[in-house]
């Protein structure tokens, strides 16, 4: 049942991942946290920020990881396939109509359309794992003391440094990681 379970929410996930992998990161917590609560949000984080740093798609990493976690190796197939199958079939049907149809004015509006509802999604799955990352738990309070400074911190020197110098994105994220094996050990 586990197997279906998971091969029915990565299809959905696969199947409305439009926009590629960080638009897919709200669709992804949707299923695996708030519908089926296989994962809390600190492991939802886990699990997206492991999925941003290996080689491949985050949608299709995120099925795999969760899967293994869930129900083991065969889980992590499963959940891929589930992920991988809507998309190959969708990007064969639409390479098929683009093709014959690209000059269309219709289609250009088409595509135009998407890029808004994309852009949406990936700033809304960015907010809530900024959320979880700059307050505890994820519960948002303007209070001072409920802030962790220091994530705030590296954050801001994060997109700093992205912005300014705009260095390849994996040397920022190897940093931070560095610079938080340091700092939090002898924080908690």
């Amino acid at each position: 049942m586990i197997y279906l379970q998971l091969l029915w929410s990565f299809f959905q996930i696969g199947l409305f991942s439009f926009g590629g992998g960080y638009a897919s990161m709200r669709l992804i917590q949707n299923q695996v946290v708030t519908l089926h609560h296989w994962l809390d949000m600190t492991q939802f984080a886990d699990i997206i920020t492991i999925s941003q740093m290996t080689p491949g798609p985050v949608a299709i990493n995120s099925a795999t990881f969760v899967g293994t976690h869930i129900a083991g190796f065969w889980g992590s197939i499963v959940a891929t396939i589930g992920c991988v199958i809507p998309s190959c079939i969708i990007v064969i049907a639409l390479a098929k109509i683009y093709t014959k149809y690209r000059q269309l004015d219709a289609m250009q509006a088409i595509l135009k359309g998407l890029r808004p509802a994309v852009v949406a999604l990936i700033a809304s799955a960015g907010l809530s794992i900024l959320i979880l990352s700059l307050w505890q738990g994820g519960a948002v309070s303007w209070s001072p003391a409920s802030v962790d400074w220091i994530c705030a911190a590296m954050f801001a020197a994060a997109l700093f440094v992205l912005r300014k110098w705009k260095p390849n994105p994996i040397w920022v994220m190897v940093g931070c990681g560095v610079l938080g094996a340091i700092i939090f050990p002898f924080m908690g």
